[in-house]
């Protein structure tokens, strides 16, 4: 089976992980940091808002079971695309809307559905979403992966 990569950060990455993890075709998830210009950084380096990085959550897929734009869709659909750094009562830039892509297809898609949405005046507010290049991804500590399977409910709510 063909495996591919996508990478996304929309606010905290317990729930984000969550949702993605029940998607049929993501074979394997991991939380971590992304984006940002600190080597190997921790969940407490991330928390002060200096190192740069995002939560995200990358997802290991397979195309022949879930398109990437499904993925999009899920994204899309599990967060709000249009508060700049924050998402419900987190805030900070680890909290920023972002589709790190991987491939050049990944990017057009990823821009295509950001337009399609825009046009479609889904939401009240522009866009804010960061679509950029994957860049290094560093995995978050142990305690963190699937945070909900581990421990129910937390503090963290997807909207």
């Amino acid at each position: 089976m063909t495996m591919q990569k996508a990478t996304f950060g929309a606010g905290c990455f317990w729930g984000v992980e969550a949702e993605f993890r029940q998607v049929k075709g993501v074979v394997a998830t991991a939380v971590g940091y992304e984006g940002g210009s600190f080597n190997n950084p921790s969940y407490r380096d991330v928390c002060t808002d200096a190192t740069g990085h995002a939560e995200v959550v990358e997802v290991d897929y397979a195309p022949s079971q879930v398109s990437y734009e499904d993925l999009l869709a899920v994204f899309w659909n599990n967060h709000d695309p249009t508060t700049l750094n924050r998402q419900g009562p987190d805030f900070g830039t680890q909290y920023r809307s972002v589709v790190f892509f991987h491939t050049p297809e990944q990017q057009a898609a990823a821009l295509a559905s950001k337009e399609s949405l825009q046009q479609a005046r889904k939401y009240k507010r522009p866009i804010v979403t960061q679509i950029v290049p994957a860049s290094q991804f560093f995995r978050a500590e142990e305690y963190h992966q699937r945070y909900y399977e581990k421990h129910g409910l937390s503090s963290c709510k997807i909207v």
